[in-house]
């Protein structure tokens, strides 16, 4: 596994819950993430697809939100679902999620 691995921990990359867990404050706290995404892009990312451009550590870290948005099928603007496409075809983040949707033991507590 790559360092990603250590990044994403623990996470049911299997689950599919569109719009579940839509509380009160989360759309602001979407919002205030896809707008940090919107300016590193506008401002830093001219020459590549992620944050900066090429894949930092801020990319590393915005992993587990990316997952956390397909699982839950947040819509998102066009410069945000690039951003979510481009993270998506990382190859270690999909042999990440390959290995996780293939693994048999089951968790309980991560299951909803």
């Amino acid at each position: 596994m790559t360092d990603l691995t250590l990044v994403i921990g623990n996470m049911n990359c299997r689950a599919k819950l569109p719009g579940k867990g839509m509380a009160l404050g989360v759309q602001k706290d979407i919002d205030r993430i896809t707008t940090i995404w919107k300016d590193c892009r506008e401002n830093f990312g001219v020459n590549g697809d992620m944050l900066f451009g090429q894949f930092t550590i801020a990319d590393a870290m915005f992993a587990p939100v990316v997952l956390r948005f397909v699982t839950y099928d947040v819509q998102l603007d066009n410069v945000a679902q690039n951003y979510v496409e481009a993270i998506l075809a990382i190859p270690a983040l999909q042999e990440w999620i390959k290995a996780g949707k293939a693994e048999q033991e089951i968790i309980p507590t991560f299951e909803f």
